[in-house]
């Protein structure tokens, strides 16, 4: 089959798209066909050797592709060959077939296409496992999301106002700013002046704060929290780590949150299926739909990669095998 193959770790432009052998599921896994593969912003990180793990090269990126089952390994009961799925994956998501653990592949409602499927894995799942779980989010609390027009950012906008959230979505430019505000977001301000808007606008604070970007918008956000707020970390795609004086937790009396979705997924595996269920039941009613930002071959990972790490695309961006 064919497949992209990390050699080394370094620029995304170095990523090959070649021939490997197709994989066979053991004890507890499945095959998938795929007709639709997830690009993800940590992918990136991942090849450049700039994420929190760092697998043996050579290695296969990707973490979620949806399609047909086309084998399953012993003890796999709930899915079977013919059935559509989308699976979760560590490795191994770019390529033709992708081999996951049963655990993390889920069947597919009749309703839902492969790609929204894909979508609904990595970047949702963040974002509704950041806000249920971690900040557990009120309706009518107020929730601003930084990096607003990303796949993670438009998700979180989007399950906000599912909870019955007031969301604020802040983004660079006025087509991302536009498309916040198509995903559902109440306004949509740009980190220009976002410390002036925030102190005219919300001079009570921010209830949550969703930051997947750190840096200067983090030390924004910081300053903007309400008593009793929780401030998300999700990520630093601003490329810089930010500092927090502990004084100032103190004196607004405000909770700093971490969000690794990775590891819940691993931990706590029921509360997760639970979530999906959930994305699942509100995708089906059309309470939520993923906005899908752009479509191409799996031999164009690597541009894709580097649009995404350029901050270029506006919600989620898929590969076809």
């Amino acid at each position: 089959m064919k497949a992209i193959v990390c050699s080394q770790y370094g620029p995304v432009s170095g990523l090959d798209y070649r021939d490997v052998a197709d994989p066979t599921p053991g004890p507890g896994e499945v095959v998938i066909r795929a007709e639709a593969i997830g690009v993800n912003y940590p992918d990136g990180l991942l090849v450049q050797g700039l994420y929190q793990t760092k697998p043996e090269i050579p290695f296969v990126p990707g973490m979620e592709a949806a399609g047909v089952v086309e084998a399953v390994g012993a003890g796999v009961t709930h899915v079977k060959p013919g059935d559509r799925a989308v699976a979760l994956t560590d490795l191994g998501g770019y390529a033709e077939k992708v081999l996951a653990p049963a655990a993390k592949v889920f069947l597919l409602p009749g309703t839902m296409g492969f790609e929204d499927a894909c979508a609904l894995m990595c970047a949702w799942g963040t974002a509704h496992h950041a806000l249920r779980q971690r900040a557990r989010l009120k309706e009518g609390e107020t929730l601003m999301v930084l990096g607003g027009a990303g796949s993670t950012g438009m998700a979180a906008i989007s399950i906000g106002k599912a909870i019955g959230a007031r969301v604020i979505a802040v983004a660079s430019t006025e087509e991302k700013r536009q498309a916040c505000l198509e995903a559902g977001a109440d306004s949509a301000l740009p980190y220009d002046g976002l410390r002036e808007s925030l102190k005219r606008d919300h001079p009570g604070g921010i209830d949550v704060v969703f930051d997947p970007v750190g840096g200067a918008a983090f030390d924004t956000a910081a300053r903007a929290m309400a008593r009793n707020g929780r401030l998300l970390v999700v990520g630093f795609a601003s490329g810089e780590i930010p500092k927090l004086p502990a004084n100032l937790v103190l004196l607004k009396e405000f909770s700093l949150v971490g969000v690794f979705w990775g590891a819940f997924t691993a931990k706590e595996p029921d509360v997760y299926a639970e979530n999906n269920r959930e994305l699942f039941d509100w995708h089906s009613t059309g309470l939520i739909k993923p906005r899908i930002d752009e479509r191409r071959p799996l031999a164009e990972a690597a541009p894709a990669l580097q649009r995404i790490l350029d901050r270029g695309a506006i919600g989620k961006t898929i590969l076809i095998p």
